[in-house]
């Protein structure tokens, strides 16, 4: 192209009518968006079972051990590596593994992070947490890290096992985002969503569960 043609196209391109942006249309609301009280629930264990996890819904923290110790039964489970949350520290699970014949362990009881890391990857054979949140539109549990609360209890064993208020499960996810870092200098130091048992694929696309971290995912819901 011969810069005089290209001079004579820019011009045209300048001398062009300005024609303002028009502003972006509103999204529409995702179905999850609607939801509330049980049908919140529902959609969470659907999405969650869909995602080959497993639902399990009780009333009590009482109905909370005896459902444990079924897993417990069921997985063959002989020690466990559990958290320290707010959920799960009331439980007091050392009193029911001594009760079930199951080694309870906790990140506390080791004296340095290469001894717990050593645990939780060699002799646990499940890790039982709690869940900031659960996301009924992907059937995910979100949980949040801090120097107290060891990610590796939630992705080293291939079982985990997660305790849930139903009252923690939202429909959508930007309603957890606010709960975990609405409040600014108070970000945990890591956070991660948990869909169903891990997951990766090879270079052909073809997924594989299991490979990096549990194979398996159960979650009691608990209310």
């Amino acid at each position: 192209m011969s810069s005089s043609v290209r001079d004579e196209i820019l011009e045209k391109l300048k001398a062009a009518p300005k024609v303002p942006i028009p502003p972006r249309p509103p999204r529409p609301k995702l179905h999850e968006h609607s939801l509330t009280g049980e049908a919140v629930i529902e959609k969470f264990s659907r999405t969650l079972i869909e995602e080959t996890g497993v639902v399990h819904r009780v009333k009590t923290p009482e109905e909370i051990l005896a459902k444990l110790a079924q897993i417990a039964l069921e997985e063959g489970l002989k020690k466990v590596m559990v958290s320290d949350d707010d959920t799960v520290a009331p439980l007091n699970l050392k009193v029911w593994g001594e009760k079930n014949n199951i080694k309870v362990m906790t990140p506390r009881d080791f004296p340095d992070r290469n001894s717990f890391r050593d645990a939780v990857f060699d002799q646990a054979d499940a890790g039982i947490t709690g869940a900031n949140f659960a996301v009924a539109e992907s059937g995910s549990l979100a949980l949040a890290f801090h120097k107290d609360q060891a990610r590796l209890v939630s992705l080293a064993p291939i079982l985990h096992i997660a305790i849930v208020p139903v009252d923690r499960i939202l429909a959508y996810y930007e309603q957890g985002i606010k709960k975990i870092f609405g409040e600014k200098g108070k970000y945990p130091g890591q956070f991660v969503f948990i869909t169903g048992p891990s997951m990766t694929g090879d270079i052909e696309g073809v997924l594989f569960k299991g490979m990096h971290g549990p194979r398996k995912v159960i979650v009691i819901l608990v209310g």
